[in-house]
């Protein structure tokens, strides 16, 4: 059976006549006839009584007739249960974010004007290390994330959100004070504060190394970039980080000072990106609240590009 021979079924049952039932549902009479005696073979039983005047239902009929209304009004609730998801009225937006996003991308902006415009959409905000995140989008469970893209992959797409590159910042007085420009190689020898293994600056910076067959010390391993320039200020070692905190750190005067110094060409990118499943259009086609959050991310994107 399909849902357009129960519709037949119910319409003839409430108009007792093929004739009226079938005016009501937009087809030919005989139509509607053959439909209903399809269901009724199906069902191996008669369904309906039939006079030259009306129509009436057997006792099998007035079983399926309480069936049916129950099938089409769920089938009906499930079409607008779609509908308010597609016109996103309802709904659900899962976001994960890391802990280098706020220098770089006002995160709560765009999530504000998310809300103003889509308020009955539930949004649910998670916090982790790039590892965690990407994890996390391949498996579904956040429907789109940012972090530092610590290396590519065919399960994920991203979209570019920021790009920096990676600096040493070292303690006054440390013997690289006064040199604009250094090799990785040069610091070989040198002890390092870094981020944890599972943070995508650390594995950026780890990846590095690696492509030159250099092997360091890390004597102090962190999560928060501030608590790591304390430390490099300190003097327990140096790192490396994004341009933009070692420039945001030098700001503050009462903090302890550091030193910068760029690493010599071709150098090493750090590239905070929005990543969502699958390929292009996937995640935007699986959940509607998606391609509206992308399309605003967009919009302040190439506001921040003009600006």
């Amino acid at each position: 059976m399909d849902l357009k021979q129960l519709e037949h079924f119910v319409a003839a049952a409430d108009e007792q006549h093929f004739t009226r039932a079938a005016r009501k549902m937009n087809i030919v009479q005989s139509g509607l006839s053959a439909s209903i005696r399809a269901l009724e073979q199906e069902m191996g039983a008669p369904l309906f009584i039939r006079t030259t005047r009306r129509v009436e239902l057997t006792v099998a009929g007035r079983v399926l007739y309480e069936k049916a209304q129950g099938i089409i009004e769920g089938v009906k609730e499930a079409r607008r249960a779609v509908a308010a998801i597609n016109g996103l009225e309802r709904g659900s937006l899962a976001i994960g974010t890391c802990g280098s996003l706020n220098a770089f991308f006002d995160l709560p902006l765009l999530l504000g004007e998310f809300h103003a415009l889509h308020p009955t959409v539930e949004i649910k905000l998670c916090h982790g290390t790039a590892t965690k995140l990407m994890d996390k989008v391949k498996e579904g469970g956040v429907d789109l994330a940012f972090f530092p893209l610590y290396e590519k992959s065919r399960e994920i797409v991203s979209m570019p959100i920021a790009s920096d590159t990676l600096v040493v910042v070292y303690p006054v007085g440390h013997r690289l004070e006064g040199r604009q420009c250094v090799s990785l190689e040069s610091l070989a020898d040198e002890r390092f504060v870094d981020f944890q293994p599972d943070k995508g600056t650390r594995r950026i910076v780890d990846r590095a190394f690696g492509l030159v067959n250099i092997s360091r010390k890390t004597v102090l391993e962190v999560g928060d970039v501030q608590v790591l320039l304390d430390l490099v200020a300190r003097g327990f070692g140096i790192a490396l980080v994004p341009h933009a905190f070692a420039r945001a750190r030098a700001a503050l005067l009462k903090r302890p000072k550091l030193g910068i110094a760029t690493l010599k060409k071709p150098g090493v990118r750090w590239d905070l990106v929005a990543a969502c499943s699958g390929s292009a259009g996937d995640a935007q086609s699986r959940n509607p609240a998606v391609a509206a959050f992308t399309k605003l991310l967009d919009k302040m994107r190439a506001g921040a590009a003009a600006a």
